[in-house]
């Protein structure tokens, strides 16, 4: 490690690579609500933060497993699982009285039609003003997981039990996801 007079040494948190503190100094700046999105290994994470002299403040809040309380069968990690996690979290954070905000997507790199931008995507339909630009928003066959449709529809049935295993486990067959996709999407609507 360096060492000497004129040295010095970074937070840990940017050192850790876990925070970039020039762009969240920036986003502070702007004095608007933050909608930040996480993608973990098994879960989505949509939340709207304000920043306090203590420290941030979640105002809403919204996680993939809540899905899972509404009935939704496939992965909390994917496309869907994402464009419905923003959903959830606009129909909440309108109710909440918050009608805009600024996308955080932390150290993530801007990749176009990456699940973070789903997550973002649904956020606007549920009417949240968020400013982003559409082309860098996921197709809307790729959110209702029409693509996963065909793809299961173009194996065997014995390669769609392998290939499938985990949403059959848990009861739904990959050609019925864009249905599916459509009733939960229909009960967040309804419920919320």
């Amino acid at each position: 490690m360096a060492h000497g007079s004129r040295y010095k040494l970074a937070f840990k948190r940017r050192r850790e690579g876990k925070t970039d503190y020039r762009a969240r100094l920036n986003l502070i700046g702007l004095d608007k609500s933050r909608l930040v999105v996480r993608i973990t290994n098994q879960h989505t994470i949509a939340q709207i933060i304000n920043v306090k002299v203590n420290g941030d403040e979640t105002v809403v809040s919204a996680h993939s497993n809540e899905l899972k309380n509404m009935g939704w069968l496939g992965s909390g990690k994917n496309t869907s699982a994402a464009y419905l996690t923003g959903f959830l979290l606009g129909k909440k954070a309108l109710k909440a009285g918050i009608t805009a905000a600024v996308l955080d997507i932390g150290l993530k790199s801007s990749t176009k039609g990456a699940r973070i931008f789903a997550a973002l995507k649904g956020a606007v339909d549920a009417g949240l003003k968020v400013p982003h630009g559409d082309v860098i928003l996921p197709q809307e066959n790729r959110i209702r997981g029409e693509h996963v449709a065909a793809y299961a529809e173009s194996l065997s049935d014995e390669e769609v039990e392998k290939k499938f295993s985990q949403y059959i486990k848990n009861g739904l067959s990959p050609k019925d996801l864009p249905d599916h996709f459509d009733s939960i999407k229909q009960k967040i609507e309804d419920g919320v």
